[in-house]
């Protein structure tokens, strides 16, 4: 094998996370994603579901927090616990948050003696767009875990709930990651997809920012964003292939770090004070992982516009149904159209084209 994916270093990762059936979310997602950058993939589905919800209907089973504490336990009697990073997503119940906390804390116990060695990746997914869906009780149970996360990756409202403070304006964005920092210090976070013209920036309507923090010493933020094209399509899974290819990504870049060769052995790969933001690794892996996500996601929106023009031909509204039943259909084939296109597209993944690139952030 040869390429950009040979970067990588040898990876075994521990991926806690939904499973479906069909398409790519959750697990299904994350494993295709990180084996195909070479990583070792053993994984514990916090959900066994057809189909993602976005379709409005799914068959399945939700996995209980003693069901996860076994399969881990499992791992560990037969000693298969020598993962380099854990990389945990959606969790069904408060009791399945602290499953995968104590989970995280077992492994890093096992670390202790060896810095660097191991490395936490929470995706907190408690809600979006002004609202929870999950029970709110998982709320205190992620504030309780994600003390122990390395790296944490909230989208705008899961960043509000966890620092208690309002994203109203573009300042706002640095005071949530500051106090995240500051209460649980966690040494690094990423906050997803935030459309700062909402927050009254100049940045285009057109454009998502994606913003990120390694802290200092002094407990400080250093802040980097990455601006990319917002596309006029509703993905399911992004958040799942971000995380998943950061996993890859992060690793990379703080094993070929030619300035701070030691950082690989440094605890929680917290980079020393003098490195700037836009130089830390977490800002060069994000370079990497939002490029490679946004050629996939162009080759998944064009195949869905293909895939909705072809259906239109074939669509037959004389079969007697309800209008009610035509737009449900309507909703399931728009969603079936819109699953992310992963495998035809691998070597954007494995080799993507660097085209966005981290600014130091200005919240003023």
């Amino acid at each position: 094998m040869s390429g950009e994916q040979d970067m990588v270093p040898e990876t075994k990762v521990l991926a806690i996370a939904s499973h479906v059936s069909y398409g790519f979310v959750g697990n299904t997602m994350a494993t295709y994603v990180m084996q195909s950058l070479g990583c070792e993939v053993a994984g514990i589905n916090t959900v066994h579901f057809s189909n993602h919800t976005g379709y409005r209907q799914v068959k399945g089973t939700k996995t209980s927090a003693q069901e996860i504490r076994e399969l881990y336990q499992g791992l560990a009697q037969s000693y298969l616990t020598d993962f380099d990073v854990l990389l945990s997503g959606y969790a069904p119940s408060a009791a399945a948050v602290e499953a995968v906390g104590d989970i995280a804390e077992d492994l890093k116990r096992r670390a202790e003696s060896r810095p660097g060695s191991f490395f936490w990746i929470l995706d907190p997914v408690m809600g979006d767009l002004g609202r929870l869906y999950v029970n709110e009780d998982v709320v205190p149970a992620y504030k309780k875990a994600i003390r122990h996360a390395d790296l944490i990756l909230p989208n705008q409202f899961e960043a509000e709930v966890l620092s208690g403070v309002k994203i109203s304006t573009v300042a706002d964005i640095t005071a949530a990651i500051s106090a995240i920092h500051a209460t649980y210090s966690i040494p690094h976070v990423i906050v997803t997809s935030i459309q700062l013209s909402r927050l009254g920036s100049s940045t285009p309507t057109s454009t998502l920012t994606v913003i990120g923090s390694t802290i200092r010493s002094d407990g400080s933020p250093r802040l980097f964003s990455v601006d990319v094209p917002a596309l006029d399509c509703n993905f399911n899974g992004t958040g799942d292939m971000f995380a998943a290819l950061m996993v890859a990504r992060l690793r990379e870049a703080v094993f070929t770090a030619s300035t701070t060769p030691q950082l690989k052995s440094t605890r929680s790969w917290v980079s020393p004070d003098d490195v700037a933001s836009t130089d830390l690794p977490l800002a060069t892996a994000t370079e990497k992982v939002l490029s490679s996500m946004h050629y996939v996601l162009e080759r998944t929106m064009e195949a869905r516009t293909a895939e909705l023009a072809a259906a239109a031909d074939e669509q037959d509204d004389t079969d007697g149904s309800t209008d009610e039943q035509r737009q449900f259909r309507k909703h399931l084939r728009e969603t079936k159209a819109g699953e992310v296109r992963l495998i035809r597209n691998v070597h954007a993944l494995r080799s993507p084209k660097v085209i966005f690139r981290a600014r130091e952030w200005q919240s003023s």
